[in-house]
């Protein structure tokens, strides 16, 4: 675990985010510790209904079905800038969600952050230009 928040942080200390946004729920064990390291706020991602403010939600599209996530509306300032951090990177369609609350509440996202991706599933192209960081990648 340390060694996986200190490369994570040396990888994008120099780009100073502000918040980092951790997704349900492993997203919560690297990005609560990451926040920690590079001392700035941690934001929670979650599934409908278990944030207990007032939160804007969107929802997207699964393999099998729709779902959908939320976050509260004073998480992130106009202008923050916002670390995403989760263990996984797979098709990216909870990703694109997660960047989808953010720029919703006018943060600026300065890239993503796994420890797993899953490359042959073709996540990234969901995330757009932004920098992404996979400390293991699996090509197959």
């Amino acid at each position: 675990m340390r060694e996986v928040v200190e490369r994570m942080a040396a990888h994008f200390r120099d780009r100073k985010p502000e918040r980092i946004v951790g997704v349900e729920s492993r997203g919560f064990l690297l990005g609560a510790p990451l926040a920690y390291e590079l001392g700035v706020g941690f934001v929670l991602v979650r599934k409908p209904g278990k944030l207990p403010a007032e939160k804007i939600r969107v929802e997207y599209e699964l393999e099998y079905g729709r779902d959908a996530l939320e976050i509260h509306v004073d998480a992130i300032e106009p202008g923050q800038r916002v670390l995403i951090v989760d263990d996984l990177l797979a098709t990216g369609g909870t990703m694109e969600a997660a960047a989808r609350l953010v720029t919703q509440l006018k943060g600026r996202i300065i890239g993503f952050a796994f420890l797993i991706e899953l490359a042959f599933l073709g996540g990234r192209r969901k995330l757009g230009d932004y920098e992404v960081l996979s400390l293991v990648t699996y090509d197959e």
